[in-house]
């Protein structure tokens, strides 16, 4: 009896020694860096954030198009003498913005505005070399997660490209008797701001969790929630669209009366233009008929996330109704700071915080778009 105890201790004691299978093996030691990346991405966002501040400002401020030459290396370094101002208050003194418009403008006032253009684009060049020294930093260390690095290279690409946009769209104020930016290139530049934003948060969500427990939570997605959701996000992306039209041409001050334009639902002469053209064009140049587009499709757009949030409400998991939630409770209320910015007709702190509202409801919609297409499952106790 004794040796048999002896035997059965023996198995025992081997027993406790062995470990128990571990979660998430499948990810072990190839997962990357990704806790690092989402910083770096988190930081990229931030400045991507800035940057669509900052741009608003400088349209808001007329700022845009007082540096009249695109000089993306030399170009870092602000005038630094007494001449150096002079020379480049001379070659906005050519633009057709300051002889239409700022003929009275002094080198001071020239000044507050040069330096509004020049914080852009150098907040450009930041988030240029912040992009690099992550990327590449990752790719030499070999910490790059598996199957990101031509995800994460498409981001530095479109930010190179947005340089270009950039600079296509002042260009097209610095000839002819443009004293604006054309509209069309401003949004063109502000809708890939958006899509670069939006790209950036898509990936820190998709980075939170390892790739098995993305896999393990896309057999449960809900594809009628994600259709409703990635209707509403191409909605509010054309709402954006149309929001860099309104101003582009400030038509955002036309008619600052709510809910009618004017003594009109529909706004007058909405198809007039003074520079004549096709009647086309008034879709995009007349003032009051890009602030009546953009009403309407303000209106559409808190319709459908009203309804993708009823909508949401059947979801079986708790982080995805919040998530629409949220959606609701913003669209909601970018709609109100729409409707008080009119009222005020569009000063310059309400028309940014309106902007930058965007910016954020923009965002929920893409997360709980993920939330949608890939649950977060929760048990009694929490998330798992």
């Amino acid at each position: 009896m004794v040796g048999k105890r002896k035997l059965f201790e023996e198995v025992g004691a081997e027993a406790k020694r062995v470990e128990p299978p571990q979660g998430g093996m499948i990810d072990r030691g190839r997962g990357g860096a990704r806790g690092g990346v989402r910083i770096w991405l988190a930081v990229l966002f931030a400045l991507v954030f800035a940057m669509i501040a900052v741009g608003g400002l400088t349209r808001l401020t007329d700022s845009g198009l007082s540096i009249t030459e695109w000089r993306p290396v030399t170009g870092a370094m602000p005038p630094m003498t007494e001449a150096d101002w002079q020379a480049e208050f001379g070659k906005y003194r050519q633009s057709p913005e300051f002889i239409e418009q700022n003929s009275q403008m002094d080198l001071a006032a020239f000044k507050s505005i040069y330096w509004w253009e020049w914080g852009h684009r150098q907040l450009g060049r930041v988030i240029g070399l912040v992009w690099a020294l992550g990327f590449f930093g990752f790719l030499a260390a070999r910490k790059m997660p598996p199957g990101w690095g031509g995800r994460l290279f498409g981001l530095g690409a479109l930010g190179g490209m947005q340089g270009a946009i950039g600079w296509w769209m002042v260009s097209s104020g610095l000839t002819g008797r443009m004293v604006d930016v054309e509209s069309y290139r401003l949004a063109i530049h502000l809708g890939l701001a958006f899509a670069i934003l939006g790209l950036i948060a898509w990936y820190m969500l998709s980075l939170a969790r390892s790739d098995l427990a993305i896999l393990q939570a896309r057999r449960l997605r809900e594809a009628p929630l994600v259709t409703l959701a990635t209707i509403l996000a191409a909605l509010t992306f054309l709402q954006i669209l149309l929001g860099a039209l309104v101003a582009g041409i400030d038509a955002g001050r036309a008619f600052p009366t709510w809910p009618m334009m004017g003594d009109s639902f529909f706004p007058a002469d909405a198809f007039y233009l003074p520079g004549g053209g096709p009647a086309v064009l008034a879709f995009f140049e007349n003032p009051g008929l890009v602030q009546f587009m953009h009403r309407m499709a303000g209106y559409l757009v808190l319709a459908v996330a009203l309804y993708v949030w009823w909508r949401g409400r059947a979801s079986a998991h708790p982080a995805t109704v919040r998530a629409f939630d949220w959606v609701a409770v913003m669209a909601f209320g970018q709609v109100v700071l729409g409707i008080v910015t009119v009222l005020y007709a569009a000063p310059l702190h309400l028309g940014l915080i309106h902007q930058l509202g965007a910016v954020v409801l923009w965002v929920l919609i893409l997360r709980a778009r993920h939330r949608a297409a890939y649950p977060v499952v929760q048990s009694v106790r929490g998330t798992r």
